[in-house]
């Protein structure tokens, strides 16, 4: 029974992704129908059939619009925490519900009742097996980006709490109805909501992986080399257009009120620049629009500036070439005294004047005799000069004491 249910399981992934028996190739639309009949015979031997199916576009303040009452809202959660919903409504709920517990359709719907936790746990497989073979029929198309990789997660029971769990951003919506029975007695409806823009990259398989027989090392490394360049090249890049840059003073942005105007280049909207992360210039730009939103151009000039990683310029000053000019001491007379060195005290170039030669080059010190008995040939004199009140007159004795706002 384990290598039967295994054969059917590697045989559901082989042949997921195939092009249908009329040529035609796999959507995301064919593998949503095939995926609710299939599950519904497979596991509840149930007969079913979507009789129409309908995409759409959504924000998450609309969503609950979508959703009749008392459906069971179903929190699926995705590759990295993305979150999407299934809601049942009561027609379909009771659908699933009847197969289960008494194995038989009744002629008409119940009334419509609120759902419970135990009705959720009764239809989480239901739901599960149906995501999964979506995911499979998709594994080799870009749907699966925003189609695969989702579970069931958890309920609710009222739609108001959808725009405190999910995140705020647009949401592909898809509607079935749905008939139910040999001869569609019973009819019900299903709704499933996923961001528009997935998160699913390292989902996608190489196409016709599944045609080239057993798994070996070299094709794993091929797969596993494909799921990495998607994974790089589905990660999020911020480009910034970037009209004009002003550079104010502190004091002038201080001052800035709603209402006043920055004065921009009339040229602005013919030069702008697409950036990187770190204000790394890719392309130049130009400002229009594209269906009634504004829009960038990328122009094909590109400036020798914008390129990747240019050395910064550096202003090189040639200093003029030196000219000698016309000497300020032309024309003067030459001096004829005689040149002494500078390198001796007793040199007579430290003596200009006559006269002042007795003392070795400093000159004589006459008239020194007052200065307190100093003697040009003597010792230093004594110190019994008056110094301003200082009791000079007693050399033993100690200094007067000092009086309270003198200075000092």
């Amino acid at each position: 029974m384990t290598e039967e249910r295994l054969q059917t399981v590697m045989r559901r992934k082989a042949e997921a992704g195939r092009p249908a028996a009329d040529g035609s190739p796999v959507t995301a639309e064919r593998a949503i129908v095939q995926a609710v009949s299939k599950v519904a015979q497979d596991m509840f031997q149930l007969p079913a059939q979507v009789l129409s199916v309908t995409e759409g576009r959504r924000t998450l303040a609309d969503l609950p619009e979508a959703i009749e009452p008392f459906s069971l809202i179903a929190i699926i959660e995705g590759p990295e925490e993305s979150m999407g919903i299934i809601a049942l409504p009561p027609e379909t709920l009771s659908v699933l519900i009847e197969v289960q517990t008494t194995g038989n359709l009744g002629k008409g719907p119940p009334p419509p009742r609120k759902p419970t936790r135990i009705d959720a746990s009764m239809v989480v497989d239901c739901l599960d097996a149906i995501l999964a073979m979506i995911e499979e029929t998709l594994v080799e198309t870009e749907a699966v980006i925003w189609a695969g990789g989702f579970r069931y997660a958890s309920y609710l029971d009222d739609p108001r709490p959808l725009g405190l769990l999910l995140e705020d951003m647009g949401y592909r919506l898809w509607q079935l109805e749905i008939g139910f029975g040999t001869g569609f007695e019973r009819k019900g409806k299903l709704v499933w909501a996923v961001p528009v823009n997935g998160r699913g990259h390292s989902l996608r398989r190489l196409p016709g992986l599944a045609e080239q027989g057993p798994v070996t090392p070299e094709r794993e490394a091929e797969e596993w080399a494909h799921r990495l360049e998607n994974s790089v090249m589905g990660a999020s890049a911020q480009l910034d257009a970037v009209l004009h840059r002003v550079t104010l003073p502190l004091a002038a942005v201080m001052r800035l009120r709603p209402g006043m105007d920055i004065p921009i280049p009339s040229d602005a909207l013919e030069n702008l620049t697409v950036e990187g992360v770190g204000r790394r210039k890719l392309s130049a730009a130009r400002l229009g629009q594209h269906r009634g939103l504004r829009a960038v151009r990328l122009v094909e000039q590109e400036d020798e500036e914008m390129q990747a990683a240019p050395e910064p310029k550096v202003r090189r000053v040639v200093p003029p070439p030196f000219e000698a000019g016309a000497s300020p001491f032309a024309g003067k007379p030459v001096s004829s005294g005689p040149r002494a060195p500078l390198d001796r005290i007793d040199s007579p170039a430290y003596d200009p004047l006559p006269g002042m030669s007795d003392m070795g080059g400093l000159g004589g010190l006459g008239g020194l005799e007052g200065l307190g008995g100093f003697d040009a040939g003597g010792d230093l004199p004594p110190l019994g000069m008056a110094l301003d009140g200082f009791g000079a007159e007693d050399p033993g004795g100690d200094l007067p004491p000092l009086k309270i706002g003198s200075g000092f």
